[in-house]
């Protein structure tokens, strides 16, 4: 994890020029990004992570040769050769199938993003910072994808959970603390406390300290 006073040093893959050079002007105008490379496939993107070390990368799912889930093999590669690294995935698809790949084995140092969020740079900033952490920040559409893939199948507690818990559970996956959920959904924080305790007891988890163990926790049981 870089220190506080350093620049996230960020390799940007995606294979159109025109987004991955607007990704890169934005995190670069931020003053808090350095970007060391762009490139427009999975190939060039795990060589430059081997070659540059950088902090995080930021790539789409779709690249060259295949234009299937490259962007997803490549962090699954990233993350199994340099667990150092971050990895934050931006989709056009709030599909679960997506997510259910990208996430299967963990979260650990893993964001997924849908595309229109590149036009938040703190949301951005947010998730390179967390990833970089070692943490995971999962849009909430895509939470709500899981979801209903896990409802398709046997029953699983989620029927369980009242609108204000599923509230909570969708911002407990974008990796907010208590104090983050409280302010979002403008709630004390001790009545977040008894709603997280409630969604972990009603899915069959124990109250863990540290919120990246709870999204782990929860899309675990999601994927299941």
């Amino acid at each position: 994890m870089p220190s506080s006073d350093t620049h996230l040093r960020v390799v940007i893959a995606d294979d159109h020029y025109l987004v991955r050079e607007g990704v890169r002007r934005l995190l670069e105008a931020s003053g808090e990004v350095e970007v060391l490379d762009t490139v427009g496939t999975a190939t060039e993107l795990r060589r430059c992570v081997a070659q540059l070390k950088p902090d995080a990368v930021m790539t789409d799912i779709r690249m060259p040769p295949g234009q299937h889930m490259e962007g997803i093999e490549a962090a699954h590669r990233i993350r199994a050769e340099h667990p150092h690294v971050g990895v934050v995935v931006l989709s056009q698809y709030a599909e679960e199938s997506y997510a259910f790949e990208l996430l299967k084995n963990g979260t650990a140092g893993l964001a997924y993003l849908l595309k229109d969020s590149v036009d938040d740079l703190d949301e951005l900033l947010r998730a390179l910072h967390e990833v970089c952490a070692g943490r995971s920040v999962i849009d909430a559409r895509v939470v709500d994808a899981l979801v209903r893939r896990r409802a398709r199948r046997e029953r699983s507690g989620l029927e369980d959970l009242t609108p204000r818990e599923r509230d909570v559970l969708h911002e407990m996956a974008q990796g907010k603390s208590n104090t983050g959920i409280a302010a979002a959904l403008v709630l004390s924080e001790s009545a977040v406390e008894k709603h997280v305790s409630s969604i972990l007891a009603k899915l069959g988890r124990p109250a863990e300290e540290g919120m990246h163990r709870r999204v782990a926790a929860v899309l675990t049981f999601l994927q299941e």
